[in-house]
């Protein structure tokens, strides 16, 4: 009976030290439901946990990146303003680096879609030769070596010996946190606060057909993920044959003919402190997307049936209505996440 004892209240002191992570469910009322993982639930202790491997460099081959070397927290977990991020040894990575926010929404991440999930999404930075270098073998016998993370990876997975699933699952827990839900944008949505009169006007304008004509692929009305959560060919280049496309895109994934030149379509949120923007960077202002899509967009091979002013080069904005667009688009600034303590590095906590 004694025996008994000792074992309920032992399993009771683990429930509690790993307790399920309680998102703000007011705050995403106007989201869709935020698809979960079965395999790898949130938990206080693994949130934490993963904070720390995010903005630890022991993850990296020389110890002098982490994650957050390339996604930070005051651009949004971009690396704006830099177009193209560096990598182990001051290589040059090829395609802008993406904001990490509102990840748990997105069925595939990177430019591409190469991963399915956040998990496996943290399995490309770790082990590219340009980027962290490390080979998860070596990741684990360093996290093994550490009393410090010895005890956390075993206050989430008893028993179990720290690799990169493991790994993975941290980190992911930690960036299932990293949301965007308080911009002005989304107090407005809340009844709390009203867009000024160029507000008001800049979000008409992206949501109508005749005009912006953003909505296609930029949800900002009935969804405020800010993003179909698809892959498109915007028009950015001119290409009379598939693999004329500079950059495949998706298409050097998939080897299809149709994915060429296709890429994931960005979230809005945030959009006015993540320059430069594209995959490549090429447009440094939000002045100059609108310029794009006003009078720059290619009807190429490949370019998405759903830019309906393709074929006459855009949908041509007046200087005063792309002024009212970018008003708007201020109003998805999230100052929360970008200054939230929570998302920010843990190592004011010393670690063995």
């Amino acid at each position: 009976m004694r025996y008994g004892i000792v074992v309920i209240i032992l399993l009771s002191f683990a429930c509690s030290m790993n307790k399920p992570y309680t998102f703000n469910e007011s705050g995403l009322k106007h989201f869709p439901p935020m698809p979960s993982s079965p395999e790898n639930p949130v938990t206080v202790k693994g949130v934490e946990l993963g904070r720390f491997l995010f903005y630890d460099p022991i993850l990296s081959l020389d110890s002098t990146l982490s994650c957050s070397s390339c996604h930070k927290q005051k651009s949004a977990f971009s690396d704006a303003p830099v177009k193209f991020s560096s990598g182990r040894n001051g290589e040059i990575l090829e395609r802008n680096t993406p904001p990490l926010f509102n990840l748990a929404w997105y069925p595939a991440l990177f430019w591409d879609g190469r991963a399915v999930s956040i998990e496996d999404q943290v399995f490309f930075p770790v082990r590219a030769h340009r980027e962290l270098g490390l080979d998860w073998k070596l990741a684990s016998q360093r996290l093994i070596k550490s009393s410090f993370y010895r005890k956390k990876f075993n206050q989430i997975f008893p028993g179990k010996n720290i690799d990169s699933v493991l790994i993975s699952k941290a980190i992911a827990q930690f960036e299932r946190t990293l949301i965007s839900c308080n911009s002005k944008y989304d107090q407005v949505l809340r009844g709390e606060v009203i867009f000024s009169k160029e507000e008001t006007e800049g979000f008409v304008i992206i949501n109508e057909m005749v005009q912006g004509d953003c909505m296609h692929c930029h949800l900002t009305d009935a969804n405020a993920v800010g993003t179909i959560l698809k892959f498109s060919n915007n028009g950015l280049d001119t290409a009379t044959v598939p693999d004329s496309y500079t950059d495949k895109g998706r298409g050097a994934l998939t080897g299809k003919p149709a994915d060429m030149g296709v890429f994931k379509i960005p979230s809005l949120r945030n959009v006015a402190i993540t320059p430069p923007y594209m995959h490549d960077g090429r447009f440094q202002s939000l002045k100059d997307v609108l310029n794009f899509y006003s009078s720059g967009v290619h009807s190429g091979i490949n370019t998405d049936s759903k830019m309906e002013y393709a074929y006459k080069g855009g949908v041509h904005l007046s200087e005063d209505q792309m002024k009212k667009v970018i008003a708007f688009l201020n109003t998805l600034t999230d100052s929360t996440l970008i200054s939230n303590k929570k998302f920010g590095s843990p190592f004011h906590v010393k670690k063995l």
